[in-house]
């Protein structure tokens, strides 16, 4: 475990809540080329031009464990992140040392889990990494996380391969660069980063096969297979993929008349979001507690109930 992945659980173990009474608030989101950074930013703006006394800016960061950690002790007020992560934080399982003190606001949209490799490479499936260099996504994101939880589900430990801890950007300008056998991005299907470099290389996203869907289902029930159609990215075949939902994630104590405000003011700005932001598209009042084993925050629950189906 990183040195700051210590110091940042410590100072969660002691956080107490953000005041609400402050005027400037922070979102954590993740990479500038993935989805994160972007939607953070659309949600920022709305609350910042919509709410009272209330500024906010998207913060850039290593994304999920981070935001999650950043969140429950009170460094930032909402982060997003995978689902899975927020599973292990709310069991307090690894790489959190303690349950963290979180709730969900409401789910965003799916994560793809995209295992990326020259076209021409002889890599034809997870398996197949083993001794390879692979990039698993930068320390403290939810990549990291499960990427290499995919990988144990299906029998490769990361002493199998030549793990490398590269963010989206790094790890895209790795494999172009042939400095890395594969590397994995887990974001929507088209995310900029995977989008830009299939601009300029040929590449090929492994399929997992409905056995390797089905293991990978048993050890983690936060993912599910989906099927990404082909020219998602420039001349990328179609390719069967587990995902994991996105979220919100705000402390237990948030005070539920400002989480009401801010559910409210995303909900009525959505469409204006969703022409911005494609995956938003999936950000509905029905999704909202599409991560199961994590409860609702209060606010979003009286939201859901009321709401649903309307």
């Amino acid at each position: 475990m990183s040195l700051w992945l210590k110091r940042a659980l410590l100072a969660a173990s002691f956080a107490v809540a953000l005041p609400v009474t402050a005027a400037n608030y922070t979102i954590g989101t993740g990479s500038q080329s993935g989805t994160y950074y972007p939607l953070g930013g659309m949600l920022a703006q709305t609350w910042s031009q919509n709410i009272d006394n209330f500024n906010m800016r998207a913060e850039v960061t290593a994304a999920s464990v981070e935001n999650i950690i950043k969140v429950a002790s009170g460094q930032q007020l909402v982060g997003i992140a995978m689902g899975d992560s927020v599973l292990a934080a709310a069991k307090g399982e690894a790489p959190f040392k303690q349950p963290m003190d979180i709730s969900v606001l409401f789910a965003l949209y799916p994560n793809v889990v995209q295992f990326m490799v020259p076209a021409d490479s002889d890599i034809q499936s997870v398996s197949d990494l083993k001794g390879k260099k692979v990039s698993v996504g930068a320390p403290g994101s939810g990549t990291r996380v499960g990427s290499t939880n995919i990988m144990k589900a299906l029998g490769i430990n990361e002493g199998d391969f030549k793990a490398q801890s590269l963010n989206y950007t790094a790890t895209t300008e790795a494999l172009s660069n042939g400095q890395i056998d594969a590397g994995v991005i887990i974001g929507s299907a088209g995310v900029g980063a995977i989008t830009e470099l299939a601009l300029t290389r040929n590449i090929r996203i492994l399929s997992f096969s409905e056995d390797e869907l089905n293991k990978i289902n048993a050890a983690l029930p936060a993912y599910s297979g989906m099927d990404i159609p082909a020219d998602t990215y420039n001349k990328v075949p179609a390719f069967t993929a587990p995902v994991v939902w996105n979220v919100l994630v705000v402390k237990k104590d948030l005070d539920p008349a400002l989480a009401s405000q801010m559910i409210d003011t995303a909900f009525a700005d959505m469409p204006k979001i969703q022409k911005v932001i494609s995956d938003a598209k999936n950000t509905t009042v029905e999704n909202m507690d599409r991560l199961q084993g994590v409860p609702l925050h209060e606010s979003a629950q009286t939201y859901l109930d009321k709401n649903a189906g309307n």
